[in-house]
């Protein structure tokens, strides 16, 4: 998966379309000609996992619509730079906005990738294993594309099948509808992937069963069906495949790369000609590492409690030492931020001549065990299990603590509902702090109008929550797709 992503296949040879339904080959590879062995299916997978690092999906606009959007960030960089983020940052999106389009197009050019992979995979005559792991694959891509639209978008064009170019004017169907989907595919997957210690080194950052139950763990956490939600977080947990990495802020190193935490993660190299991603590029230190954008804000340094090794660790300050100790921090008169995402950063032995080509590589941490712990201790808490809840609370606590003093971080006792609610709400703040959840946690509890309007956000209530759907797909499909409220 660190190698060249394979893109031979018809999934990939369109990129110039701005309609998410249109089909358009080049040259000679078409869906008759393709899809005829093995080699063809892993190749239109592979090329389907690209899209993961596909600017569209996760650098620019993904950090905007995740990050930068909600309290623990601000826009960065310098004044003038970056207003097609800025209309995140102070909500003033509209219809037309360049990040809300970019990312429509980007998230349907992975879902019609799946579903190329899904519908025509099962055709070809080839180990049944691979075969159906195959699909698996392409199932848990298109949940994972389907998931972030429909708490980005609400009602979403559901697409499920390879579509004529003539197909553009489907109407979007209900949330409930989509979320079926999601838990179908999410099903499906868990039931044929394989363990991650079952993949060979070769196939290193494929999806597995744990990332396919954790991930559907955390759909059924935002549609509160929080038995379920436990259920599959539990299923991971027990699975003893993944432990907390013995040190928190080594995760983001390039040694803590798919470490005994990762769930799922892009795989990315620094090279343009393979496996390249600028998701570090974009927030890494301007003017001399990289873009500048999502600086931590105030309000998210406020959110740590006394002494937490999570504050040092997650924010780089102008001044520091980078963490694989390559290069200070240095004031500059170019520079207007005076701190920076420490989960993305690029290291000198990133950076090099040549066209850009040498930006950054690291991988993009999308599920860790983190994660699904504080998935299980929320889910437990609300069904009433409060002392279940502590265990995996506390072990994130613990871990974050290390060998500094008892004092710092003490366990959490609280074991009224409520009171505990808050603060698993705040522990996943402060451990999943600048890593892209944030948003969504606030918009799944109910807290985005309330939290980001004493940020003193412009936050429309009714409105806000969603994102508006980008004109050019209202009038691509002639007013079938309609507008979200207030846009």
């Amino acid at each position: 998966m660190k190698s060249i992503y394979l893109i031979l296949s018809l999934l990939i040879l369109n990129a110039c379309s701005k309609d998410f339904l249109e089909e358009k080959p080049l040259g000679q590879l078409t869906s008759d000609n393709f899809f005829l062995n093995e080699e063809h299916a892993i190749q239109s997978l592979n090329a389907t996992y690209e899209m993961l690092r596909d600017f569209r999906i996760h650098v620019f606009a993904y950090i905007a619509l995740t990050d930068i959007i909600s309290d623990d960030a601000d826009k960065g960089s310098t004044p003038s730079d970056g207003a097609p983020v800025l209309v995140a940052d102070e909500f003033t999106l509209d219809a037309g906005s360049l990040i809300v389009d970019d990312t429509w197009q980007g998230y349907y050019r992975g879902v019609k990738r799946a579903n190329w992979v899904i519908a025509r995979v099962p055709e070809i005559e080839m180990d049944a294993t691979l075969r159906n792991r195959i699909v698996g694959e392409a199932k848990f891509l298109r949940a994972y594309f389907y998931f972030k639209m429909v708490r980005w978008w609400g009602e979403l064009p559901l697409v499920l099948t390879p579509l004529n170019r003539e197909d553009i004017q489907i109407q979007r169907s209900p949330v409930d509808e989509v979320y079926s989907a999601i838990i179908s595919d999410l099903t499906d997957a868990a039931a044929v992937l394989p363990l991650r210690s079952q993949y060979s080194s070769a196939d290193l950052g494929r999806a597995t069963k744990g990332a396919a139950e954790g991930l559907l763990a955390k759909v059924y956490l935002t549609l509160k069906e929080f038995d379920k939600a436990a259920q599959l977080a539990n299923s991971v947990i027990s699975s003893s495949e993944y432990t907390l990495a013995p040190n928190y802020a080594k995760i983001w190193s390039k040694e803590g790369e798919n470490g005994p935490e990762s769930v799922f993660e892009v795989q990315a190299t620094p090279d343009i000609n393979g496996g390249w991603s600028q998701f570090s590029q974009v927030q890494s230190i301007r003017p001399a590492k990289g873009w500048g954008f999502n600086r931590p804000s105030d309000d998210l340094v406020r959110a740590y409690e006394p002494g937490d090794p999570r504050r040092e660790a997650t924010i780089l300050y102008v001044g520091e030492v980078v963490p694989d100790g390559s290069y200070i921090v240095e004031d500059n008169p170019e520079m207007f931020n005076e701190r920076y995402n420490q989960k993305a950063w690029v290291p000198d032995s990133e950076r090099g001549a040549g066209g850009g080509s040498r930006e950054g590589g690291g991988n993009i941490r999308l599920l860790r065990y983190a994660d699904v712990l504080l998935i299980a201790a929320e889910a437990l808490n609300e069904l009433g299990q409060a002392d279940a809840a502590l265990i995996y609370v506390n072990m994130i606590r613990d871990r974050a603590r290390g060998t500094l003093p008892p004092q710092i971080l003490r366990p959490i006792t609280v074991t009224d509902q409520a009171q505990l609610r808050q603060l698993i709400w705040k522990e996943r703040r402060v451990e999943l702090a600048m890593e892209q959840h944030r948003w969504f946690d606030l918009l799944r509890t109910g807290r985005a109008a309330e939290v980001m309007q004493a940020h003193g956000k412009n936050f429309i209530a009714g409105k806000h929550e969603l994102l508006p759907i980008p004109q050019s797909e209202i009038d691509l499909s002639a007013g079938v797709v309609s507008q979200n409220p207030g846009y």
